[in-house]
């Protein structure tokens, strides 16, 4: 224990002595005293630790032990801030993280009363964890509805490249996941956590939307592909709204498909309302619903080889006919052994009558054949169907190698034949298939409940898309190797008695495709329904987009109820669309982007190699990343570039958004790492000196002083830096406080809080510093020197005027004034001081008319010259025209002057009106003398009274106890003179005979002093420099007083330090009766050019 006893607990231990006999009263009041010891102590801080005292209870001594142990008692101090290693990894065994699956829902719902169920670590391994599910994700709607009639249109050859781009698209993006999942611990969200973590919250934001609204746009297309097949195949007969026109089905199909969609979402959206844990009950029958029907397809297709299945195609011609309209494929028919027109030849003559003359010429003049449906895998079929046939909407289905006679044929009898229903292209089928492999970040969003997370989503995720690009890929060549031409085309089986394509070719029965499929379907609407509103739910808790804020709220168990209802409005949208086909390629677009940011994150934390990159997956590369970046890219534009350029606006003003308004958030994402690295090569790249004219810009230090509650005393300062920053130059805001770092440190960091507050208040951009130093004087000359980094320093000084010198008997105010300018002349950087600043505009005020008058007295490199030119850059001054005077003396030819200074604004492209003023030599006035006169005797009087309150502090000093502080230093001094740490213990002063006269001559010497002050003559060099304010003041007085602001090279301050408080009277006599004054001083080079 410390032997450092704090005196609180010296009174515990007095009354310990007092209260032996008491034990009890003791500990009462010990525990009391030590309550109130820890509250008085401060939590941290040097020296100030918890004490281990012999009052606390054994618990509480418990817990100390932890903190004070004999062998880390050199660290002691610390251990509030710094635990022991022992400590740190006890807390990081018992972490765990929240999935955004359901299983924390799932206990919260069947959990009884209170009782609180001890958490189970998770167990699931790669298989079950993994590799299911994302194989349940990845099948679906398109597999079984639409892969058939891509592999008749594309062709085999067309069709097997668009499955192999988007499976090696998401290969690619799997083993960037892989490599973000594995760099560390992914909690609840997904992809959302793992894109903002390593993008930052502007990506993240957008991009996790993004995926939300695929997700959302996924359940909308489940519902609709269930939809479709419960229509379509298994109840024809439920369809609420019928065609009164044979030609006109499919908008009564698109009204049945709304109607059946939104009561399918309803139900969807309550039982996920009821309950998460009903839906992963039912997971594992809807995959094995996939699985059956994958293996169903395979042992067709092998059937086939020996047995194929006997779905007859009836032709007319080389055209393919509806075979739901009639029974038999033939002209005509024996009916109880008479020959009539069958009902195809009723359907084309309009009547069964073999002589009727109103048949249709098509129908007439070809024949009528009937074909294989599936040939099977023996057949040569594979031949015909390697090749692309793409058609236009209403392109009738037409076999090429049957011969047929080249006649229209009624319109009436378009019905008859199977035609497209949409235009087919290659970019259009790419866009419809690219779903059936979204879902790879299945595993990804299970990691809480995986055993070794780290290890099964690289091996799961991998696997999952190895196998199901194999069934992809196989099915490519199985359906073109089996299935007849036409058949594959047909989309919805009008031409097999409306029987799904695929389901001909399974086995047992074309109803295990036609099941399984319905229910998968139906699964996976469920998944995503229970998925999307948890990512909304993920994305509204990280307070990344503030109008999202409610949506993170939900019932008591954490169920995103809000998240839930908003998901089911948008899934109605892609519901009332009605059409898979428009659909898919939507969520093709979101889920795309996802992807090309996964491999983005991927790829810029490979190559900034920032230190926690360490992902303990090691098979990726950032050209890999690369690669998967550019092919998400070319889908998206391939597939749609419509789709593609809304879904990217999308996403920008939700970045832009997230940008500008949205919550701050730093979670040392690549995005920074990028930024800072961007940063780095950018100095390096900077030329270490001055840049060349023609990139000379105001990189702006503005020095800004702060009031006793450490407020900004002239917040005009940084608006008018703001107005400025059209240069898009640097701004660094600067301040000093006096004193210690070690003791201001606190009042620093405030200072720089309340400067960083201003700076967003008046919307300046830029860098703020605050530095301590003992004297103000040298913190200012600290910043000057040191700010800035490599290329990126200052190269102007904004400089607030020191109002109330005159009045003030404390010289520090303009003698630090002065010092500054001084030092900014040394460092050669351009200095400008605004006086009267509070009269300055607001960047809320406007300037509809007025001038912005230029003295240009001597030449200092065109500075003011650029700076009324960047000043109308801003709304405030932008409708101010700008009039430049120059001083013309006797000897100069001032109509000579004027053209050549029009001529050099006209060079130099700036549009301004030309004055030239002609200044006479006058003798000195009496006003310029007596002015003169008063400046002298005053700089006299008061140096008199500052040596009459230095004698009276001697005298004070006499009558002072030991423990005085005695100030060293000059009696002049302009600062605060610092204070001597070591009070020495005893003050001895001895008065002389010698001292004692001395001191007596000076008390009656004072009238004298005074008299010589009357009677004082002012120096001849001041008279002058009086002479030329005086008369400077008036000229720009009476052409320049209605002038909304007036810039005027600042004199520089005289060599002899003397004169300093001379000079400040010279500046105020330069600018009297001006109300908004900007003096200037150049940095001793070029900043303005002719040259282009």
């Amino acid at each position: 224990m410390s032997t450092n006893v704090c005196p609180r607990f010296m009174v515990a231990t007095v009354l310990d002595d007092l209260f032996t006999s008491t034990g009890e009263a003791v500990q009462d009041i010990s525990n009391s005293l030590q309550i109130v010891s820890q509250q008085q102590m401060p939590s941290s801080g040097h020296g100030n630790h918890k004490e281990n005292s012999p009052f606390l209870n054994n618990a509480e001594s418990a817990k100390k032990s932890d903190y004070y142990d004999k062998n880390l008692a050199l660290f002691e101090e610390e251990l509030d801030i710094r635990p022991k290693v022992s400590s740190l990894l006890s807390r990081l065994v018992s972490y765990t993280s929240f999935t955004q699956g359901a299983k924390e829902h799932e206990e919260s719902e069947s959990a009884e009363g209170s009782k609180k169920k001890v958490t189970k670590s998770p167990r699931m391994g790669t298989l079950m964890g993994v590799y299911l599910p994302c194989l349940q994700n990845i099948f679906g709607v398109i597999l079984f509805l639409r892969l058939t009639w891509i592999v008749g249109t594309a062709g085999i050859m067309q069709a097997f490249l668009i499955v192999l781009m988007c499976c090696c698209c998401t290969l690619l993006t799997a083993i960037s996941m892989s490599a973000v999942a594995t760099n560390g611990v992914v909690p609840a969200g997904g992809s959302y956590f793992m894109i903002s973590r390593s993008l930052g919250p502007e990506f993240g934001g957008a991009v996790g939307l993004c995926f939300y609204l695929g997700t959302t746009f996924a359940a909308a297309m489940y519902i609709l592909g269930a939809i479709e097949i419960l229509l379509k195949y298994i109840v024809p007969k439920a369809a609420i709204f019928h065609a009164e026109d044979v030609n006109d089905g499919d908008s009564a199909m698109l009204n049945n498909m709304r109607v059946y969609g939104t009561i399918f979402l309803s139900c969807m959206a309550l039982v996920v309302f009821v309950g998460v844990k009903y839906v992963n009950k039912f997971a594992s029958l809807f995959l094995a619903c996939v699985i059956v029907s994958i293996l169903s397809i395979y042992a067709g297709a092998i059937k086939s080889i020996f047995d194929p299945p006997e779905f007859p195609i009836c032709m007319l011609g080389n055209r393919t006919l509806s075979r739901d309209l009639f029974d038999v494929c033939a002209r005509t028919v024996v009916q109880d052994n008479v020959t009539i027109g069958s009902r195809l030849w009723e359907n084309f003559c309009g009547s069964t009558n073999l002589t009727a003359d109103t048949c249709d010429d098509y129908f007439i003049h070809n024949n009528i054949t009937e074909i294989q449906g599936i040939p099977g895998l023996a057949s040569s079929i594979i031949r015909e169907n390697m090749w692309s046939s793409y058609l236009e909407k209403g392109a009738i289905l037409e076999k090429a190698s049957i011969s047929s006679v080249d006649i229209h044929g009624s319109m009436s009898s378009f019905y008859l034949y199977v035609s497209a229903d949409i235009t087919t292209t290659f970019t259009v089928l790419l866009g419809i298939f690219f779903p059936s492999v979204t879902g790879i970040m299945a595993g990804s969003n299970r990691s809480g409940d995986l055993r070794d997370a780290q290890k099964s989503i690289p091996v799961g995720t991998i696997l999952a898309i190895a196998t199901t690009s194999l069934v992809y890929l196989s099915s490519v060549v199985l359906f073109g190797a089996c299935i007849e031409g036409v058949v594959l085309r047909d989309k919805y089986g009008d031409a097999v008695r409306k029987n799904l394509v695929v389901g001909t070719l399974s086995w047992p029965s074309p109803w295990v495709i036609v099941i399984g499929s319905f229910f998968s379907t139906c699964g996976a609407g469920l998944q995503s329904l229970t998925g999307a509103p948890r990512l909304l739910q993920a994305i509204a808790k990280d307070n990344i987009i503030p109008f999202l804020r409610v949506f993170g709220l939900g019932k008591s168990n954490g169920e995103p109820t809000w998240a839930l209802l908003l998901t089911a409005v948008i899934a109605e949208l892609g519901i009332l669309i009605a059409s898979l086909d428009m659909v898919a390629p939507i969520l093709s677009m979101f889920f795309l982007m996802c992807y090309l940011f996964v491999n983005l994150a991927c790829a810029v934390q490979t190559l900034l190699r920032t230190p926690n990159w360490r992902p303990r997956f090691k098979y990726y590369h950032w050209a890999l990343s690369f690669l998967g970046m550019s092919m998400c890219l070319a889908l998206m534009f391939i597939s749609s570039w419509y789709y593609a350029i809304v879904a990217m606006g999308i996403a920008g003003m939700i970045y832009k958004y997230i940008e500008y308004q949205g919550a701050e958030k730093e979670w040392g994402d690549g995005i920074r790492g990028l930024s800072l690295s961007a940063a780095r090569y950018a100095l390096l790249r900077l030329e270490a000196g001055p840049p060349h004219t023609k990139n000379w810009r105001p990189q702006l230090l503005v020095l800004l002083k702060l009031d006793e509650d450490l407020h900004v005393k002239y917040p005009r300062l940084l608006t008018f830096a703001s107005q400025l920053k059209a240069g898009k130059g640097l701004t660094i805001v600067g301040s000093v406080i006096q004193g210690n770092f070690l003791e201001n440190m606190a009042e620093s960091q405030a200072s720089e809080q309340a400067i960083k507050n201003m700076m967003e208040i008046e919307k300046v951009k830029g860098f703020c510093q605050v530095i301590v130093a003992n004297k103000v004087r040298e913190g200012i000359a600290h910043l000057i020197q040191s700010c800035g980094l490599g290329g990126m320093k200052h190269n102007t000084v904004v400089l607030g005027w020191p109002y109330g010198w005159r009045q003030s008997e404390d010289p520090r105010a303009w003698k630090t004034f002065i010092n500054t300018v001084r030092c900014t002349t040394a460092a050669q950087l351009a200095l400008m001081v605004p006086k009267n600043v509070s009269f300055y505009p607001g960047n809320h005020e406007r300037f509809t008319e007025g001038h912005i008058d230029v003295w240009w007295i001597v030449h200092d490199g065109g500075m003011l010259m650029l700076l009324p030119f960047l000043l109308k850059q801003h709304k405030v001054w932008r409708k101010c025209k700008m009039r430049i005077f120059t001083v013309a003396q006797m000897d100069d030819n001032s109509i000579q002057m004027k053209k050549d200074l029009a001529t050099f604004l006209y060079q130099l492209r700036i549009e301004a009106e030309v004055e030239v003023v002609e200044m006479h030599d006058s003798d000195i006035s009496a006003y310029t003398y007596e002015r003169t006169l008063m400046m002298e005797q005053r700089s006299q009087m008061l140096k008199q009274m500052r040596l009459s309150s230095a004698e009276r502090g001697r005298e004070a000093q006499l009558i002072k106890d030991r423990h005085s502080i005695i100030r060293m230093g000059s009696l002049y001094s302009d600062e605060e003179e610092e204070i001597i740490d070591t009070v020495p213990e005893k003050i001895q002063m001895t008065w002389t005979k010698d001292k004692y006269e001395a001191e007596r001559r000076n008390r009656k010497n004072a009238p004298d002093n005074f008299r010589e002050l009357i009677s004082i003559k002012p120096n001849q060099s001041n008279v002058r420099r009086m002479h030329t304010a005086v008369k400077l003041n008036e000229v720009i007085v009476n052409r320049s007083h209605d002038a909304k602001l007036v810039l005027l090279n600042m004199p520089g301050p005289p060599k002899n330090s003397e004169g300093d408080e001379n000079y400040m009277e010279f500046l105020e006599v330069l600018t009297e009766g001006l109300e908004r004054v900007l003096l200037v001083r150049g940095g001793g080079r070029e900043v303005i050019t002719i040259y282009s």
